[in-house]
């Protein structure tokens, strides 16, 4: 069956826990730690090689769905910053804005080049020696094949769909149906809820996975309108678009969390680097037992 362009299809609760990493004895927090990192990581790449941010959020949602359930990836097996290359590399694929893999294996050399995982979005176009990040083309060779290969994975733990619909356009249908634009701070508004929809593919609830496009939206402009001070219709105008009361309150909660869970984030990890590759995973598991007197 096609899929619809409006739809996603949704993981359960139950197919995202226990994941394949938990099953590997993986610790949840870690596992969080580095899917949000992977997220980022695949932001700056997407900024880095000037993709839109439709064609950068379906490379998250990609990523983010490889790791889910006992069906997914392990962080045992697979290091997520290659992961998160292999994803943006296929999304560029399918957009009108491919990229080739050489174009991506050197931004994401030189990402690694900076000392912190957590990036100052206005230190990622600093000059830097072009040595410091272009791969020499031995290691690029070897590169290559690396990417080559974790797609294929990636292809095959989603079964080769990777169909992705988001909600941005969506957003603004739903302001322009709710006559928002006619209010001063209509486009502030608009900016606002787009903010949020960029956020929350950093959420640790997965809310791009468990929600649909149309909720997504809805929740958003509910959360810009309570910020920005917008008065919205006095009546469940959200019914209207397919999120019921309940649906939308978990939503706003959701997006809400996404800021302090990044901030714990950042300080809980400071200027070290998450564990971005298998071994460096490794590292960190005989770090933390080391530190919990267990041999």
């Amino acid at each position: 069956m096609r899929p619809s362009p409006l739809a996603n299809p949704l993981a359960t609760v139950a197919q995202i826990r226990p994941s394949s990493s938990q099953i590997d004895n993986i610790p949840s927090d870690l596992e969080d730690s580095v899917r949000f990192a992977g997220a980022r990581l695949t932001q700056a790449a997407g900024i880095l090689l000037r993709l839109p941010q439709e064609v950068v959020a379906q490379a998250i949602v990609i990523f983010t769905r490889f790791w889910v359930g006992q069906e997914g990836g392990s962080l045992v097996q697979f290091g997520a910053e290659q992961v998160s290359q292999a994803s943006l590399y296929l999304a560029t694929k399918l957009s009108a804005y491919p990229k080739s893999a050489k174009s991506v294996i050197n931004v994401y050399a030189y990402l690694d080049s900076f000392p912190s995982t957590f990036i100052d979005p206005e230190e990622l176009h600093r000059k830097k020696d072009p040595k410091e990040y272009y791969v020499s083309e031995g290691t690029y060779q070897t590169r290559r094949d690396a990417l080559f290969k974790v797609e294929q994975y990636v292809l095959k733990v989603l079964g080769f769909q990777l169909h992705v619909s988001l909600p941005y356009t969506l957003c603004i249908t739903y302001l322009q149906a709710l006559d928002v634009f006619r209010h001063p701070l209509g486009r502030e508004l608009a900016k606002r809820a787009n903010a949020h929809l960029n956020s929350a593919l950093l959420s640790p609830q997965l809310l791009y996975l468990t929600h649909q496009p149309s909720q997504l939206a809805t929740a958003a402009i509910y959360l810009a309108a309570k910020e920005v001070g917008v008065k919205m219709p006095d009546v469940d105008w959200w019914e209207v678009f397919d999120t019921d009361r309940e649906e939308l309150g978990f939503l706003v909660v959701g997006l809400l969390s996404v800021e302090s869970f990044a901030m714990k984030e950042k300080e809980k990890w400071g200027e070290a680097r998450v564990p971005m590759t298998v071994d460096a995973v490794e590292a960190e598991l005989q770090k933390r037992s080391t530190s919990s007197g267990v041999e």
